[in-house]
This record gives C-alpha cells, structure tokens and sequence, in this order.
C-alpha cells in the first residue's frame, strides 16, 4: 500500500507539472511599468527597469532600515535560522506593488508554512520618502489578509534611506526609476527567496506565485531543514528554472524514481508469492 501511494504521488506530481503555470511577468526586462506612464517614454524607461538575476549573492545584512515602530535596525535581525522572502515595493504605489502582495499572500495563504514560524517576509519600500506610519499601516493590511495573527512577529515592514535602497536592490539586481512625468515608479514584480545566511536562492517573477514553487524554494533555501519527505521527493522530481523563474518538471529524474518503484514493487511482489508458497505444505499438513 505504501509502494502504492507513493507511485500516485508520483502520478499526481507529473499531472501537476502538465498544468499551465499562471506565473506572469517578463525576467530581466521587468514586463510591468506603472499605470499612466506616457506611451513615449515606454522604451527609454524600459531600458532603466528589470531584474538582473544575482543567484547566490549576499545582501549586505548591516544596512540599517527602520521597520514599522520607527526602531532603526539592521538587516541582518530578518536573517537568521530561517529562509527570507524578499519583496520589493513602495506603499503608495497606484497598483503593481499591490498586486505583489496580494500575490504574495494568496500564496503564503496556501500553503501550510507559516511566516514567523517556518520562514520571515521582509518588505522594503524603496521610495526614500515614505515613513514607519505607512509601513505600520500596510502591516496591518497585510497581516489582516494572511489572516494569522501570530504571523505578525514574522512579517516585517521596513523604510529607509536612498543609500540603503540602493545598495540592496543592486545587491539583488532590481532595477528600477523614478518617472518624473507621472511621479511613479517604473519597476519590475517579483519577489525573491533567501537563504538564512541572506544569499540570493531563488526569483519569482510576475504578480501571481505558485505556492508549489514558492513552497520548493523555501525547502531548498533552507537546506532541507524545514519540509517533509514528500517534499524531497517533489524536489528530485522538479528543478529550478532560472530563465522561467519557476520549477519545471525533471522528466529524467521522475523515469528514474518510476523506473525504481516499479523494480521495488515487482521484488515485493516475488517475495510475498514465495513467502506464500513455503507456507502452503504446512498449512495442508496441519
């Protein structure tokens, strides 16, 4: 029976993988500029945005932010023992910065880990001029849309100054520009995955993030120490894309687990027979 489940599981996760991913957004170019951007200066600003994939690059945890209290505090307090999820925005954004978060918490939703207890969000205005109060505010949004108050502790809302911004979202390779004709910011959507030690491990692109991948690159930011063995086995059976910004199916590494379930289960099933056929002379003669 346990050969059993385990071959639907396998036969579940290869149905999952056929399905077409909602992920959207463009790697490397952005894809979304800010509504009200005039058509014109589209290319121009276009060539200022996107996201320079930095896998494996270690953010400077002792810039100082200040989180949603006012408290001056390093980066570093968000790294520790957990994966991070990293987001990007400005609260007063008109629209796409909304959709990150709710993306982001529609996934964090889903899924059965817990920010503050299996993995910590940090979200980072990088507009210099807003404040702790509209950090505090979007807090309180946000956790009111998770909807489990204990997540409080894990998800933090932070302000800084122009020089901190800067040199974290080049950390990353998050590009993005001031449009003086509309007073927005022109920026790509994504949210990025952290190692504890606050390498760069995975980018998920887009506005909608699939709880699966998001789910795969929390356990593999973590080295395994948060998951279960299902997981590994989702892990050996998807890879990472860096390009697609999601987890593909590995067709080698799903025929090959098949490939070994099928061995196991026919040697299970001689053994059993076998087992069956000595016992059958003494159950006649009793």
């Amino acid at each position: 029976m346990r050969l059993l489940a385990f071959t639907l599981a396998l036969g579940v996760a290869a149905s999952a993988a056929a399905q077409p991913n909602r992920m959207q957004g463009m790697p490397g170019q952005g894809g979304y500029i800010s509504p009200g951007t005039p058509s014109t200066s589209v290319p121009d600003l276009l060539a200022k945005v996107g996201i320079d994939q930095k896998l494996d690059a270690q953010v400077p945890l002792d810039l100082v932010f200040r989180d949603e209290n006012g408290r001056a505090v390093p980066l570093g307090t968000y790294f520790s023992h957990r994966p991070v999820v990293l987001t990007l925005v400005y609260y007063e954004c008109p629209m796409l910065c909304t959709q990150v978060l709710n993306g982001a918490v529609a996934a964090f939703k889903t899924m059965n880990f817990t920010a503050g207890r299996e993995f910590d969000v940090v979200t980072i205005s990088f507009d210099p001029n807003e404040t702790p109060a509209m950090a505090a505010q979007k807090k309180i949004t946000y956790i009111n849309k998770y909807g489990r108050p204990d997540a409080a502790s894990g998800w933090h809302f932070l302000t800084g100054n122009q020089a901190e911004i800067d040199a974290l979202a080049r950390s990353v390779g998050f590009r993005y520009v001031y449009d003086e004709a509309t007073r927005q910011y022109v920026h790509a959507s994504a949210i990025m995955v952290m190692t504890p030690q606050g390498h760069v491990s995975k980018y998920f692109y887009g506005i909608e993030y699939a709880p699966r991948d998001l789910r795969l690159g929390l356990i593999e930011a973590s080295n395994g120490r948060i998951g279960n063995p299902v997981d590994q086995v989702l892990l050996y059976c998807y890879h990472y894309d860096p390009n697609a910004g999601k987890y593909s199916m590995a067709v080698m590494n799903v025929l090959r687990l098949a490939g070994l379930v099928t061995i196991a289960a026919i040697g299970t099933f001689i053994v059993v027979m076998a087992g069956r056929e000595r016992r059958k002379p003494r159950n006649a003669t009793a």
